[in-house]
C-alpha cells in the first residue's frame, strides 16, 4: 500500500494542512528576524513549481542550486520534487572551474543561485558549458544592468508561476501525486578527496528513512529549533535542515551571513544543533583566546572549575554516580562558569548536539559534554544519507561513534573495512555503473573506506580512512587521522598532517591558527606581517613545540600509538586551502595530493636537513595566481618512552 506521504512534496502538503500557523523557515536579513509558516512555504514553493513548469521544466530534469542557506534555496529543491525534478546543490563557495565539472555530469539546464557572485560565475561559464538554459537569483542586488537571456529574478520566476497556475488547474498536484518513493530525491556530489566527485543519487524514500529514523531515536518534535549554516551540498545539511526538518516539521533558521553565525546563533538559541568537528574545534579556539585576554582572577577561577567538569560533568550528564561534593562543585561551577560560557556559545538551549563529517578527538567531545552540552558523534557518508551509527543517551563514549542506527546492519570485512547495508542506501552514482558495483557488493553492502573496529559493548570505532591507514617500519599500525586530531584540540593548531607510513618516524606539517596565535603574539609585543612571517618566527616554533610534546606524552601512554609519537616537524608557509586544492569543500586533507606537492619538504624531514626553501603556487579569491616562498625550519621533538600497563 502506498504511503502517502512517501516524497518530500507530499510531506510538505502535509505540514501545511497539520501545522499550517508554524513556523517552518526563519531569515535573518538586514538584522531582521523573517519568518514563515508552512502555509506560506506551500504557497511559495507552489509559485516556485509553477515558474519553472512555464520555462519548461519536467520530470527527470536536473536543477542546479547554488548560494548560502536561504529559505528560498530549500524552496527550491522542494519545487523541483514537485515536478519530478531532481535539485543538485553545489558548494558555493567554489570557484566557477570547478563547478564545471558538475554542471557538465548533472547535465544542468536549469539553476537557481542566490546572488550576482553565482550569477557571475555561471556566466563567466557559458563559454565552456553552453546548455544553461535559466538562471533565476534570489538577490537583486547589484543586478540591475544585467540583460542575458534566460536570466531573471526569482520574484519574477514566482509571477509566472502564478500565472501558470491559474491557467492550468490541477497541473501542480496531478505531478505532487505522480512521485514515488523510489524517485531521486536529490543528487550530492562527494568532496573527491581521493578524484572526481561522484553524484550519490538519493531517493525520496532512503532520505525519509534516515529522517525518521534520527527524529525518532531522539524523540523530535516540531517545537525544535535547528540552524542552517552549513553547505547545501553537504550531506549533513541535506539531513538535518531538510529530511528532519520535512519528518518532523521543526524550524529552520538560516542566519544573515557566515559572519554572523554565531551572533545569530545566540539570538535563536537552536534546541538541536549540527556542527562538523571544525566548528567545535574552533569555538573552543575563540574561548580560549577570550580567557587569554580575561583577568587572572578570572583565569584561575576558569581554569578550576574546568578541572571540577573534566572530572565529573559528563558523568553528570549522563546520570552517572558522583560524589556529593563535586556536585556541589559542580552546581557552583554550573552558575559561575559553565552557564555563561554556553550563553555565549548560544549552545543555552540545545538538548541534542551532533558532530559527525571527520573524526573528533577526545578531548574536544569531553570539553563540551563535560559543561553540560549533550554533544554526540554519529557515523555516515553522502551515501548513507549520513545515516550509519549514533550514539544513545547514557552510552556516550568518546572514542566509538555509537550503535548500529535503527534498521542499519554493519559489519567488518576481513581487513577491517566498515560495510553497510542500509534502506537509507543511495540508488546509484549518478551515470558511473563501474563506481557504483565498486562500492556496493553482490551482497548489497556498501564499502565505506573507513578502517574499524568494534568494543566489547558493540559500538564501532572508525580508527582512520582504510586507505590512509598504514604501517610503521617498526610494525606499528599508523592512523594519521588519531595523531592529527590530537593535535588540532590545541587552539594554536588549525591542521596538521603527519607522515609515518613505512617509515621509521612520524614527522607532521602544522598549519597555525592565526587568530589564536596572532592574538597570543600580540599580549607578547611580537610582531609580525603576516601569516608567512608569523608561522616561521622561533617563538611560535617553540609554542607548536610544547603543543607536540604534550600529545607525545598522550601517545606514549597508549601501547597500540606509542610508536606514532611525532621526531620532527615544521610549520607551513601558508594555510592549506580548498582553492588551492589542499583540502576538499568540506575541508578534509587531499593527503594525497598534499604529500605530492609538499614532497620536497617531506624528503626534508626525514633527510635530517635544518631548514628547507620552497616555492608555492596559490590561487587568490579573484582567479590570479602567484608565488610563496620560504625557507622553513626544521625542528625536532622530545618522545617519551611507552608506558606499559600495570599488569
Amino acid at each position: 500500500m502506498q504511503n502517502e506521504h512517501e516524497t518530500f512534496p507530499r510531506r510538505l502538503l502535509a505540514h501545511g494542512q497539520i501545522r499550517p500557523g508554524k513556523p517552518a523557515f526563519r531569515e535573518k536579513y538586514l538584522g531582521i528576524w523573517q519568518t514563515w509558516n508552512w502555509a506560506e512555504v506551500n504557497d511559495e514553493v507552489r509559485a516556485l513549481a509553477c515558474g519553472l513548469a512555464a520555462l519548461g521544466f519536467e520530470r527527470g530534469m536536473n536543477l542546479a542550486i547554488i548560494g548560502d542557506n536561504r529559505p528560498r534555496l530549500y524552496w527550491s529543491m522542494l519545487a523541483a520534487q514537485c515536478l519530478g525534478g531532481v535539485p543538485v546543490p553545489l558548494y558555493q563557495d567554489a570557484p566557477a572551474a570547478d563547478m564545471a565539472y558538475v554542471l557538465e555530469n548533472a547535465e544542468i539546464q536549469y539553476a537557481i543561485v542566490e546572488d550576482q557572485e553565482q550569477v557571475d560565475k555561471l556566466l563567466e561559464l557559458q563559454s565552456q558549458y553552453l546548455h544553461i538554459r535559466h538562471i533565476a537569483y534570489d538577490d537583486e542586488r547589484g543586478m540591475r544592468h544585467y540583460r542575458q537571456q534566460g536570466l531573471l529574478s526569482f520574484a519574477r520566476l514566482q509571477e509566472l508561476g502564478r500565472a501558470w497556475d491559474k491557467a492550468h488547474p490541477g497541473f501542480f498536484e496531478a505531478n505532487v501525486a505522480e512521485g514515488r518513493g523510489s524517485d531521486n530525491a536529490i543528487i550530492l556530489y562527494t568532496s573527491g578527496t581521493t578524484g572526481k566527485p561522484k553524484g550519490v543519487c538519493q531517493t525520496h524514500a532512503a532520505l525519509t528513512a534516515a529522517g525518521t529514523g534520527g527524529v525518532g531515536f531522539e524523540r523530535l518534535t516540531d517545537q525544535e529549533d535547528i540552524l542552517s549554516y552549513l553547505p547545501m551540498a553537504w550531506v549533513g545539511d541535506c539531513l538535518f535542515s531538510f529530511a528532519q526538518a520535512m519528518t518532523a516539521g521543526f524550524t529552520v533558521n538560516c542566519p544573515e551571513s557566515g559572519e554572523t553565525v554565531m551572533t545569530d546563533m545566540r539570538e535563536i538559541g537552536p534546541t538541536y544543533y549540527f556542527a562538523p568537528p571544525r566548528v567545535f574545534e574552533n569555538m573552543l579556539t575563540t574561548v580560549m583566546i577570550r580567557m587569554e585576554d580575561a583577568s587572572a582572577i578570572k583565569r584561575r577561577m576558569f581554569h578550576y572549575f574546568m578541572s571540577v567538569a573534566r572530572r565529573c560533568g559528563a558523568q553528570i550528564l549522563d546520570n552517572k554516580p558522583v560524589p556529593l561534593s563535586d556536585r556541589l562543585r559542580y552546581a557552583l561551577g554550573k552558575a559561575l562558569v559553565y552557564g555563561p560560557l554556553k550563553n555565549v556559545l548560544g549552545m543555552s538551549r540545545i538538548r541534542v548536539a551532533y558532530t559527525a563529517g571527520a573524526a573528533i578527538g577526545p578531548d574536544l567531545f569531553r570539553f563540551y559534554r563535560s559543561i553540560g552540552v549533550n554533544l554526540k558523534q554519529f557515523y555516515g557518508s553522502t551515501e548513507t544519507c549520513a545515516y550509519i551509527c549514533l550514539q544513545p543517551d547514557g552510552q556516550i563514549k568518546f572514542d566509538s561513534v555509537g550503535l548500529p542506527a535503527p534498521g542499519v546492519e554493519v559489519k567488518l570485512a576481513d581487513n577491517g573495512e566498515v560495510l553497510v547495508k542500509s534502506p537509507t542506501l543511495m540508488a546509484c552514482y549518478y551515470k558511473r555503473p563501474d563506481a557504483t558495483s565498486e562500492a556496493i557488493d553482490a551482497q548489497g553492502y556498501f564499502h565505506t573506506g573507513d578502517a574499524g573496529l568494534f568494543d566489547s559493548d558493540g559500538h564501532l570505532k572508525i580508527i582512520d580512512r582504510a586507505a590512509d591507514v598504514g604501517r610503521m617500519n617498526s610494525g606499528a599500525i599508523f592512523a594519521p587521522n588519531y595523531v592529527e586530531n590530537k593535535l588540532k584540540f590545541f587552539p594554536f593548531i588549525k591542521e596538521a598532517v603527519v607522515f609515518g607510513d613505512r617509515c621509521d618516524a612520524v614527522c607532521a606539517f602544522i598549519n597555525i591558527d592565526m587568530e589564536a596565535v596572532g592574538n597570543w603574539a600580540e599580549r607578547r609585543s611580537i610582531a609580525y606581517s603576516g601569516y608567512t612571517d608569523l608561522a616561521a618566527h622561533p617563538a611560535v616554533y617553540g609554542l607548536v613545540k610544547d603543543c607536540i610534546e604534550q600529545v607525545n606524552a598522550d601517545l606514549a601512554a597508549e601501547a597500540a600509538m606509542s610508536d606514532t609519537q611525532i621526531h620532527r616537524y615544521l610549520v607551513l608557509h601558508k594555510e592549506l586551502d580548498p582553492d588551492d586544492d589542499e583540502l576538499t569543500r568540506t575541508r578534509k586533507v587531499r593527503r594525497k595530493f598534499v604529500a605530492e606537492k609538499y614532497a620536497v619538504l617531506i624528503d626534508a624531514l626525514y633527510g635530517g636537513k635544518a631548514a628547507q626553501h620552497i616555492e608555492t603556487l596559490v590561487k587568490f579569491e579573484d582567479g590570479r595566481t602567484g608565488m610563496v616562498a620560504a625557507d622553513l625550519k626544521i625542528e625536532s621533538c622530545k618522545t617519551y618512552p611507552a608506558l606499559r600497563a600495570a599488569a
